[in-house]
């Protein structure tokens, strides 16, 4: 029997505590093969973010040397063939950078680099250095070095962070990108729900909203993403996926609690050490906003590039998905310099046939559509105005084509369960 294709794959990350999480995913998974990780700023700057890797990598490496049987387990965790290592983008086209230090700390990984020094490294001394090779060239660079070498249409570009990066590769190889790339799949957005940043916002597109506009609302045809390649991971769908922290306790690691008490390497592997170490500070601040779990946005990201590759055919000018995955075309635009709106999907509701009443909150609509076991349409808005005309016709929306925006995935459970098994070999 032939050996299933891999899926090739460029990570474009901040690497805080979700990303990681997402990487080891990856790393984890056999359906794909990490071509290369470009780092951008984000989550935390872009040093610090461009040192996680390094971290990630050491306790997997420490992992491994420790319970050799398990390196079959990390079927991305290779010195045949790493995966490039490359800086990305400092800050956005255009404007300041935001960081979300608030949430991950200002070293990406909830500040383990105070509370847990063992979990620090020297970048030039670290043979697991071996398993991914750094580079010069910028995050560009690499990805257009890699899309150039592969077949037309092979790679998946994932992108986990702000979209700077992929916007500055379209700006000034855009030809390249429409021939050559086969799928973007981007966690980004919040188009029937609050956002995570602001109350409008998600905040990978609040980081580097031109770069967003630039890529996912095109002005013309010789502008932006193959929009027919692309597919939106927005809040909507990956917020419902979650590690339950009590689950963790349960299934990983009986000792986590928090910062208040720190996790000790004695007795734990090393990947759980690492894991717990990261997750500690996350639960604080997850309890003070009422939740005890932490939200999987990137890794949906991740899953879905695992399980809908490239080769798949498009279905009615949309990216084709597996069964048990469903998109949603959905048209907007994004607000850049908003006074409180900067990063806002604006959504197009007069002739979107899958958006909500004006005002409604997505998750407490489907949670009545659950409970009355009725389909979505009943509840869209009738609320639609005639539209009317303006003054002066630079005012007026052009129209545009929308983008495929995940809507439906086989689950959280599964997802959880999946999560659980691959990094933490746990089942």
């Amino acid at each position: 029997m032939a050996e299933k294709t891999r899926t090739p794959i460029i990570i474009d990350t901040d690497p805080g505590v979700d990303d990681t999480l997402a990487i080891l995913l990856a790393i984890a998974s056999p359906e794909l093969e990490i071509l290369a990780y470009i780092v951008s700023f984000g989550n935390t700057d872009v040093h610090a973010a461009y040192n996680n890797i390094y971290k990630l990598y050491q306790a997997i490496g420490r992992h491994i040397a420790l319970h050799p049987e398990d390196a079959a387990r990390f079927p991305n965790f290779s010195s045949t063939i790493p995966p490039l290592l490359a800086v990305g983008p400092e800050g956005p086209l255009e404007g300041g950078r935001h960081f979300a230090q608030y949430f991950h700390g200002r070293d990406g990984l909830s500040n383990i680099s105070e509370r847990h020094p063992d979990l620090n490294v020297d970048p030039g001394s670290s043979s697991f250095c071996n398993n991914f090779q750094p580079v010069k060239e910028s995050g560009v660079e690499v990805a257009l070095r890699l899309l150039q070498s592969r077949p037309d249409r092979s790679i998946t570009y994932v992108v986990l962070g702000p979209m700077t990066n992929l916007a500055q590769l379209v700006r000034q190889h855009r030809q390249t990108v429409v021939e050559k790339i086969g799928r973007v799949i981007a966690m980004a957005g919040a188009l029937d729900v609050p956002g995570n940043t602001t109350s409008v916002a998600e905040f990978n597109v609040f980081a580097d909203p031109c770069a967003a506009k630039e890529l996912l609302v095109p002005t013309d045809l010789t502008s932006g993403l193959p929009l027919d390649r692309v597919v939106l991971a927005p809040l909507d769908v990956t917020t419902a996926h979650e590690l339950p922290f009590p689950h963790y306790v349960q299934k990983v690691d009986p000792a986590f609690t928090s910062t208040v008490q720190p996790s000790i390497a004695d007795g734990k592997s090393p990947l759980v050490h690492f894991t717990s170490s990261v997750f500690e500070g996350t639960r604080e601040i997850m309890l003070e906003w009422g939740k005890d779990a932490l939200e999987l946005h990137d890794i949906v990201a991740i899953w879905c590039a695992m399980e809908n590759p490239p080769e798949i055919n498009p279905v009615g000018g949309l990216p084709g998905m597996s069964t048990g995955w469903a998109i949603a075309e959905r048209t907007f635009d994004i607000e850049r310099t908003g006074e409180i709106t900067r990063g806002m999907f604006v959504t197009d509701r007069r002739e979107d046939n899958t958006a909500y009443a004006p005002g409604a909150n997505r998750a407490e609509v489907q949670a009545q559509l659950d409970l009355r076991q009725l389909g979505h349409g009943l509840l869209e808005s009738t609320a639609v105005p005639a539209r009317v005309e303006v003054e002066y016709p630079g005012l007026q929306q052009i129209r545009r084509r929308g983008v495929a925006c995940l809507v439906e995935t086989p689950g959280p459970r599964v997802l959880l369960e999946l999560l659980t098994r691959r990094v933490w070999g746990i089942q």
